[in-house]
């Protein structure tokens, strides 16, 4: 008799130790495979980087021509049409709230400073990484997939010089390019809601913005937007060359290309955002910039 103790299971003890243990195994195995992922992605990149040295190889115009192309002229009219709407939605909601102040003029200035360093540039690479990097993740994902790749390799032509440095670089030129494109669609999407509609002084909204927007806030986001551009074109090729097979694994790689890509551009937006601000006070002396002034 044990006065009605229980007396523990040892298969129970058992079990919930193996448990555990596979808990933490499994924990292990992913915390290896991410630090893996990492480390080939950091490989590809420097090899990305390496392989523009050896220019005559990919700035080919018919290699770098029809990437251009397609990342630049062919998302012009997206980007513009939603810039302009971006630009005419900041009006709209900020027009009552400094009309309240007797301030409605000034509002073009911070519709296009906040369109110049901040929406402008990540709405661009945003709306790229989607309709670009996914893109290129595909035709990238397919190609190996169909072993292309390993045929390029068998022939002696590194793939990244062939197809990756074509793609990163316009990727580079162009994100830039289209950011100026949706800035200038937003300012004018503003400008026109802000004036035209709620019959605000023309010339005190560019007065007041170009007070407000200065050669540096345009520096500003174009930065980003280089930054961006390389970051979106090295995810895309980077998912696209380590997708897993069939047409799952090539959407599965689409998809990861594009939350890869937007996750970055929001974590670079956040450092240099801070960095340029940190040079943009030093630049100033220390001198902050005020709406109302």
């Amino acid at each position: 008799m044990n006065g009605g103790a229980a007396v523990p299971d040892a298969t129970s003890q058992s079990g919930s130790g193996l448990s555990l243990l596979g808990m933490l195994m499994a924990l292990g195995a992913r915390v290896d495979r991410s630090l893996q992922g990492a480390g080939n992605f950091t490989n590809f990149a420097i090899e990305t980087v390496r392989g523009f040295i050896f220019f005559w190889t990919w700035l080919r115009w018919d290699r770098l021509a029809r990437q251009l192309f397609f990342i630049g002229t062919m998302s012009v009219p997206v980007l513009a049409i939603t810039g302009a709407f971006i630009g005419m939605i900041l009006a709209i909601e900020g027009y009552l709230q400094f009309a309240a102040i007797g301030q409605e003029a000034r509002l073009g200035g911070v519709i296009n400073i906040s369109l110049t360093k901040q929406i402008g540039p990540v709405l661009a690479a945003v709306i790229l990484a989607g309709r670009v990097g996914c893109s290129l993740t595909a035709e990238l994902g397919s190609m190996r997939v169909t072993e292309q790749l390993d045929a390029m390799r068998a022939m002696a032509a590194d793939p990244i010089r062939v197809l990756v440095c074509p793609r990163v670089a316009a990727c580079v030129v162009m994100i830039p390019a289209l950011t100026i494109v949706s800035n200038a669609c937003g300012v004018f999407g503003g400008w026109w809601v802000t004036t035209q509609v709620y019959d605000a002084n023309s010339e005190q909204f560019w007065r007041f913005s170009s007070a407000m927007v200065t050669w540096f806030d345009l520096f500003n986001g174009i930065t980003k937007s280089l930054v961006f551009g390389f970051a979106i074109g090295v995810i895309s090729c980077y998912k696209g060359f380590n997708c897993r097979p069939g047409a799952v694994g090539v959407g599965r790689a689409t998809t990861d290309s594009f939350v890869t890509s937007f996750l970055a551009i929001v974590f670079i937006n956040l450092v240099l955002a801070k960095l340029l601000n940190e040079i943009d006070l030093w630049r100033t002396g220390g001198v902050l910039r005020a709406v109302f002034t």
